[in-house]
């Protein structure tokens, strides 16, 4: 696997730039496989992505939260998932790029060839396709603003979980009533010494399969039920207020560490200044081969829009779109080339 640093140039001073035949916006689960597929098809292939490492939201929000519908795996690790598609892609030895983050999309002349320009605050980028796998963008969590959560943020307050392990055998106290919540309880029911859910609805957006697991465990679920304070001492969380949103009734609890999962603001930034058809403010609109307005540059995953279509934020959904736009820019380099480059099982691959 190659890794170009931050900052670097792409060549000499007045040598003519390195071209990619496709360079991936975005190291998510959608952009690591498309890479591997535009390896596949023999594409010189190049990966930015603006995080430190590979894997978007699997890496950043939920490393070691637990997946559930990727095929051929009955349940898999986010960052074990993140570590096999690296793997996967590296087979055809792609340049990754990371910390720099893709300001401007434009057309360039390189030579006699006309290419993207891509364009960040320390390296220029030149391919002949490009695809935006950005998922939802940049993500910052959402925060409560409430006695004691800034203090201990970061220690005994958490709004991601890097390392599960400073939650071994502590007294947790998880918020939200999202997938991430949920996904949280099962996870840890046998991690943590004890759990209590509290959401401020009665309704929860989690999915009906997980909330079923959920009341199985016999966690506590405490609706509708919000956090009022954190109380600490010595530099650690050793409890927590709580109420009823309705009753106004008040309940105290002993706990060693809090979990917040009340979800996270995104935008796209940059990306919506680059001259793509936009579906609305988070997804870029694109026909059934990933591809957008702009000629050779394709979407998918988390930030598409099939026509036609809704998008369905599933990272099922991401592979098989960034498989589509893979080979879609295959042919529209090749001329002639086929869309479809045979079963996997019938071509020869790195050893």
């Amino acid at each position: 696997m190659r890794a170009t640093a931050r900052g670097c140039h792409t060549g000499p001073m007045n040598s003519v730039p390195e071209i990619y035949d496709f360079t991936v916006i975005g190291a998510g689960p959608a952009g690591l496989f498309a890479a591997f597929y535009a390896g596949l098809r023999e594409m010189k292939t190049k990966v930015i992505d603006a995080l430190p490492e590979p894997g978007g939201q699997l890496a950043v929000l939920y490393p070691e939260k637990y997946i559930y519908d990727v095929p051929g795996h009955p349940k898999i690790l986010a960052k074990d998932l993140v570590r096999l598609l690296v793997e996967q892609a590296s087979m055809f030895a792609p340049t990754f790029v990371y910390g720099q983050r893709i300001e401007t999309l434009t057309r360039a002349t390189v030579g006699d060839e006309e290419v993207w320009r891509l364009g960040t605050v320390t390296e220029t980028h030149y391919s002949r396709t490009v695809l935006i796998a950005t998922g939802v963008g940049a993500f910052v969590p959402n925060k409560l603003d409430r006695p004691g959560m800034a203090e201990f943020e970061g220690n005994g307050v958490y709004y991601f979980v890097k390392d599960k392990n400073v939650l071994r055998k502590k007294r947790l106290l998880i918020i939200g009533g999202g997938d991430t919540a949920v996904d949280w309880c099962l996870n840890l029911r046998d991690w943590a010494s004890e759990i209590t859910l509290i959401h401020r609805r009665e309704g929860f957006r989690a999915h009906e399969a997980s909330l079923a697991a959920l009341r199985l465990t016999g966690i506590p679920i405490l609706v509708p039920w919000e956090l009022k304070r954190v109380h600490g001492e010595d530099g650690r969380v050793t409890g927590a207020t709580i109420f009823n949103n309705r009753t106004g009734e008040e309940r105290d609890l002993e706990v060693d560490a809090i979990l917040v999962n009340i979800g996270f603001k995104a935008a796209l930034g940059p990306v919506l200044s680059w001259g793509l058809s936009m579906a609305d403010s988070r997804h870029i609109r694109v026909d059934g081969f990933m591809e957008t307005n702009l000629p050779g540059v394709y979407a998918a995953g988390d930030v598409a829009a099939v026509e036609g279509s809704e998008p369905l934020n599933l990272i099922v959904t991401g592979f098989a779109q960034a498989a589509i736009a893979a080979n879609a820019a295959r042919a529209r380099l090749q001329p002639g080339a086929r869309l479809f480059p045979g079963h996997s099982s019938e071509l020869k691959l790195p050893a």
